[in-house]
């Protein structure tokens, strides 16, 4: 079974609308956090940037939250800005939910294919796998790893997965012989 990986190449814009110039696009930038205490109490922002206009807007990630309940290296990595944090956050489908943001994976992935692939024999047997939870249509993405129509992929390819709908899973499928 081959293995082909679907790797994160950038963080993915928001679809988030702009206050100012009503733009529904925006960055995280640098992937910076703001944290504020008040008391006992934080609060937990992460902010982002109109791609259009440059105003900075703030995604909550938490709010009046209690500094014991959060814990320590996790505070420490809002503090230092962590990269690491920050991606994990914009991942969070949580996050996104309750800040009413999508995310726009357009040119932010890329597919890794072994490079003699095609020395196998007929049929050909495929497992996909996700670094990140890039959501795509498995018929995009197999058409454009075998260079194929997506009309010729839905008649040479057997998928455990539908191929019109969008996953960010594992899958595998079959590559049958062409005529």
């Amino acid at each position: 079974m081959l293995p082909w990986v679907v790797r994160r190449t950038r963080l993915p814009l928001l679809s988030l609308r702009c206050v100012d110039c009503r733009s529904e696009t925006a960055t995280t930038g640098e992937g910076r956090f703001r944290v504020n205490a008040n008391g006992k109490l934080l609060d937990v922002w992460l902010l982002v940037r109109c791609v259009s206009c440059g105003r900075t807007g703030k995604l909550t990630v938490h709010e009046r939250t209690p500094v014991r309940s959060l814990d320590p290296a996790e505070l420490d990595g809002y503090r230092a800005n962590d990269p690491e944090l920050v991606t994990a956050r914009l991942l969070d489908p949580l996050l996104a939910r309750r800040n009413r943001f999508t995310l726009d994976w357009t040119g932010a992935w890329r597919l890794d294919i072994p490079a003699a692939w095609l020395d196998e024999g007929w049929p050909v047997r495929v497992r996909v796998v996700f670094d990140d939870p890039v959501p795509v249509r498995p018929e995009r993405l197999i058409a454009q790893g075998l260079g194929l129509s997506r009309n010729e992929v839905l008649r040479r390819i057997k998928c455990d997965v539908p191929l019109r709908r969008s996953t960010s899973t594992g899958f595998t499928f079959t590559v049958m012989a062409g005529d």
